[in-house]
């Protein structure tokens, strides 16, 4: 069996993906996409935007992170359950909350890696380091680059109805420790698909100063420590 993943590195939906990879322990390839040319796509169902995450098993093309989420589930229905009970409370409370990952949480993000200049520049080194890019167009992406971020960011509050990113994020996040309330996880003892999407989304900005303003917050830090522990003892099955 061969998994492939076709993935940009600041994309919270590819790094959704990549949780749910760990945690059920598949082992997969990573191919990082130019965002640009989008050259390293596979074929895709005319249906599909081109556009990442994008996943190859065996030959079989599958697109859309919550559709992926779901094929995996069904495809390595023997490995690691995300999904609880269908008609439970569980259950309920792990699709709420990871539709609300695709629909807030993830849009809300791009606002403080991109917000300000200096996230901005930071935002487009992480590209460029990690992305296909040729020698000029590297130098083109660092140099150009902070101002088309800083701008998307910009559209994108104004799209929301939105003034400060670090604000926004901030009022997510208590929204999410509103479900997660006492428990391990947000649908009570067991991992699910609404705990892999937000671990995901909160993987994407290790690198940026939001993490630690999110890792500041107890009951956040806690969550995101057990998530992190049974992805790394997970993912030791693909060795």
């Amino acid at each position: 069996m061969s998994v492939t993943l076709y993935q940009f590195e600041l994309c919270p939906f590819c790094h959704k993906v990549k949780a749910a990879l760990d945690v059920k322990g598949i082992a997969y390839r990573k191919v990082e996409v130019n965002p640009m040319t989008k050259a390293e796509l596979p074929e895709l169902p005319a249906e599909a935007p081109k556009k990442v995450p994008v996943i190859e098993c065996d030959g079989e093309v599958v697109f859309d992170s919550t559709t992926i989420m779901n094929y995996l589930e069904q495809r390595f229905s023997d490995e690691f359950a995300l999904s609880p009970d269908e008609g439970g409370a569980a259950r309920a409370r792990s699709d709420e909350v990871e539709a609300w990952v695709d629909d807030t949480f993830a849009m809300a993000l791009p606002t403080v890696i991109y917000g300000s200049w200096g996230e901005a520049l930071k935002a487009a080194q992480v590209t460029a380091r990690t992305s296909n890019f040729g020698l000029l167009h590297n130098v083109g992406v660092r140099a150009g680059g902070p101002m088309i971020m800083h701008q998307v960011a910009k559209r994108i509050l104004k799209k929301n109805g939105k003034k400060n990113g670090h604000a926004w994020v901030a009022e997510s996040l208590d929204r999410f420790e509103e479900w997660l309330g006492d428990e391990d996880f947000v649908g009570g003892a067991a991992v699910s698909m609404g705990d892999v999407a937000m671990h995901g989304a909160v993987s994407c900005v290790r690198d940026f100063p939001v993490f630690k303003e999110i890792m500041q917050r107890p009951r956040m830090a806690a969550w995101f420590t057990r998530v992190q522990a049974l992805r790394l003892e997970r993912s030791k099955l693909m060795s």
